[in-house]
C-alpha cells in the first residue's frame, strides 16, 4: 500500500520543518522564546492533520 502525500501537504511539511529550523537558531542565538515554540507546535499540529486529512 502506497500513501500518496498531496502537494500542499508536502508544502506544509517543508514549512514545517524550515520553521523548526529557524526557531531553533534564533533560540541559540538569542535565547528561547517560548510563543515561537508555541507557533511551531501548533504549525506541526496543523501539517500532521492536513495529512491525515488526505491520507483518508
Amino acid at each position: 500500500m502506497s500513501r500518496h502525500t498531496s502537494s500542499p501537504a508536502k508544502t506544509m511539511g517543508a514549512l514545517t520543518i524550515g520553521a523548526l529550523v529557524l526557531t531553533t537558531a534564533y533560540t541559540v542565538a538569542l535565547g528561547s522564546n517560548g510563543w515561537l515554540w508555541f507557533g511551531w507546535v501548533v504549525l506541526g499540529l496543523l501539517t500532521l492533520g492536513v495529512i491525515a486529512l488526505k491520507d483518508t
